[in-house]
C-alpha cells in the first residue's frame, strides 16, 4: 500500500471504531440515545437500550386505554362495550390516539417520548408483534425509538380491556 492509502485505511478504520462510542443524535435536543460499543446497526430494534436526559422537564402520562381519556369512573357498560372490542389491534390504536392527544396538549409529540410501558391482558402467541407494530407506527414519522417494558398481565381494570400503554417524555 502507498503511504497515502495506508493513511485513508487508518483514517476509516478510526472512524469505524470510534462511531459506537459517538453519542447518538436524538430527535429531541434534550435526549442521547444510548447504545453499546457493540451495537449492531444491521439487527432491527424497535426500542433502544437507554436514553440519557439532558435537560427539560418530564412529563408523566397517564395509563391510557381504548376508553376516551375522559370518561366515568366507575367505568360504565355502555362505555365499555362500545370502546373496547375484543381486538387487540383496535385497542392499541385507540390508547396511543389517546396518547397523541395528551401529548398534543403538552405541546408534546412522540419524539419526546423516553420510555414506555405495555400492560397486555390475556395474551396470545403473536401478540406482543401486533401490540409493537402499531405502536412503533406512532413513532415511525419521527425516525424514533424510545426505551420499552412489555409485560402480560393476568387482568386489567375491566374484563374486555386488552391493553393499556403508559408513558413519560421530556417536553422543554
Amino acid at each position: 500500500m502507498t503511504k497515502m492509502t495506508t493513511s485513508l485505511f487508518l483514517l476509516a478504520l478510526a472512524g469505524l471504531i470510534a462511531a459506537p462510542l459517538a453519542p447518538a443524535l436524538a430527535q429531541n435536543q434534550h435526549m442521547e440515545i444510548i447504545h453499546h460499543p457493540n451495537y449492531d446497526r444491521n439487527v432491527f430494534m424497535p426500542f433502544v437500550p437507554g436514553i440519557k436526559i439532558k435537560s427539560g422537564k418530564i412529563l408523566w402520562l397517564a395509563g391510557t386505554t381504548a376508553l376516551p381519556v375522559y370518561h366515568d369512573h366507575p367505568h360504565k357498560r355502555e362505555q365499555i362495550l362500545q370502546h373496547m372490542p375484543n381486538d387487540l389491534e383496535a385497542q392499541t390504536r385507540a390508547a396511543m390516539d389517546g396518547i397523541k392527544l395528551t401529548l398534543d396538549a403538552a405541546g408534546a409529540s412522540f419524539k419526546d417520548v423516553v420510555h414506555y410501558f405495555v400492560f397486555r391482558a390475556r395474551p396470545r402467541m403473536g401478540d406482543i408483534g401486533k401490540a409493537s407494530g402499531i405502536i412503533n407506527s406512532y413513532f415511525a414519522p419521527f425516525n424514533h425509538k424510545p426505551t420499552s417494558t412489555n409485560v402480560a398481565v393476568l387482568e386489567l381494570g375491566e374484563p374486555e380491556q386488552l391493553i393499556e400503554i403508559q408513558m413519560f417524555a421530556v417536553v422543554d
